[in-house]
């Protein structure tokens, strides 16, 4: 128990930290990405803006041509303007391209920039990105102009930033992972201290009833040989027998919640285990009047505590036959889904209000107190069947949707 209560604040801890630097990290890079892109975006209008220009001052003398480009100043910082890499296609109306200004790029020749251009008038899109370049298409009546910015500088360092965020990460969770590592035992040091003392009182205290008990059991012996029984002997008969089997069962629910309450694991038949509970209840359920039906599979085996999952069997039987109805329906089935050995138990009952199918479990809960009390329940059979299918690493549950049916399934 001290194991997993550590384990769970290991990963919690790392889960919150995980959580709180991928923020980080996605923040960082999304917001570099968004400032990039928009002053990439501020560059395309100027140098879309320069063109425009230059396209209203143009005298139409030579019809066919266009003056040649001007140095490009579109941009407050002269020397960006000098360092900005770009080229300009402009389309007539039926798509085909009637000039380029290929003045300020050197990586790009004409017919790549020819390829550009079907590529952006496939795409449809006003602007985005493409390749190295980032792009802003603007059109007018008769034609359309496509401006083609260089940014490989740009994506390289949102990469860079991208991939040292990553290592920062890795390294910051590894380095946080071994400082919990570290420190989860000193954080959990005051609860699992509790803990063990809580398990050292209920073990003492069990061996200190047991005594007292045994006393009790074989005095009332002789009282009902020397007078006879009658209902006050009667009555202490089944206090004692139920106090000393909850006392029994807090010891077991103790020792399961040790580290590792089963270290006696080994291969075994749980079909033969199933027949071996089956003859015992079947004939218990016989004399309450009660249906008994049991489906096993053959060679299912298991590995673990064979006793423990006897014990576990015999939990689950004999709270179905305690606390169906009055001529109830028990059903065993084990059986394999999905190469896992399974088990289900099956009984009619009767709740006028069901019980909540997430409680079952607890110690001591007793879904309708008053039957509890009638049938000699003590509340903590279910949890020790939790913390036996728990120590073999399976799942359990319980479902009980009208109150008519209970069933709880288990899985290793």
């Amino acid at each position: 128990m001290i194991k997993k209560m550590r384990q769970r604040v290991v990963l919690a801890s790392m889960l919150a930290f995980f959580a709180v630097i991928a923020l980080i990290g996605i923040s960082v890079n999304v917001v570099n990405y968004c400032i990039t892109t928009r002053n990439a975006d501020n560059t395309l209008t100027a140098i879309l803006e320069t063109e425009l220009n230059r396209e209203e001052m143009f005298m139409p003398d030579n019809p066919g041509e266009m003056p040649p480009m001007q140095p490009f100043m579109g941009l407050p910082d002269l020397e960006v303007n000098y360092m900005t890499r770009f080229f300009v296609l402009r389309l007539d109306k039926y798509g085909n391209v009637s000039w380029m200004g290929m003045d300020y790029i050197a990586a790009v020749n004409s017919f790549d920039a020819m390829k550009y251009g079907e590529k952006i008038i496939e795409k449809n899109a006003d602007h985005g990105y493409i390749d190295d370049f980032r792009f802003i298409k603007s059109e007018s009546k008769d034609s359309t102009i496509i401006v083609f910015l260089n940014v490989s500088k740009e994506k390289q360092s949102m990469k860079s930033l991208l991939l040292l965020t990553l290592v920062v990460s890795a390294v910051s969770l590894a380095i946080v992972f071994v400082l919990v590592e570290l420190f989860a035992g000193r954080a959990i040091r005051p609860i699992a201290n509790n803990i063990k003392m809580q398990k050292q009182f209920i073990t003492d205290a069990s061996h200190e009833l047991k005594t007292p008990l045994t006393s009790i059991s074989t005095s009332l012996d002789v009282i009902s040989m020397e007078h006879g029984e009658d209902e006050w002997t009667e009555n202490i008969k089944n206090q004692t027998g139920r106090m000393t089997k909850l006392v029994s069962e807090l010891v077991t629910l103790s020792r399961l919640d040790e580290d590792m309450p089963l270290p006696d694991k080994e291969q075994f038949s749980l079909s033969n285990l199933g027949w071996e509970i089956v003859e015992i209840y079947e004939a218990q359920a016989k004399g309450k009047n009660k249906k008994f039906s049991a489906e096993i599979e053959d060679n299912i085996d298991l590995y673990g505590d064979r006793a423990a999952v006897g014990q576990l069997l015999s939990v689950l039987l004999d709270n179905a036959i305690r606390y169906s109805d009055e001529n109830g329906d028990i059903r065993l089935s084990i059986y394999k889904k999905k190469n896992k050995p399974r088990i289900e138990v099956f009984n009619t009952c009767h709740y006028d209000t069901p019980p909540d199918a997430n409680r079952l479990f607890d110690r001591f809960y007793r879904p309708d107190e008053s039957r509890s009390r009638e049938t000699g329940g003590t509340g903590v059979g279910l949890s020790i069947a939790k913390a036996v299918v728990s120590a073999h690493g399976g799942t359990i549950s319980a479902s009980c949707p009208s109150g008519e049916t209970m069933t709880i399934k288990i899985s290793f």
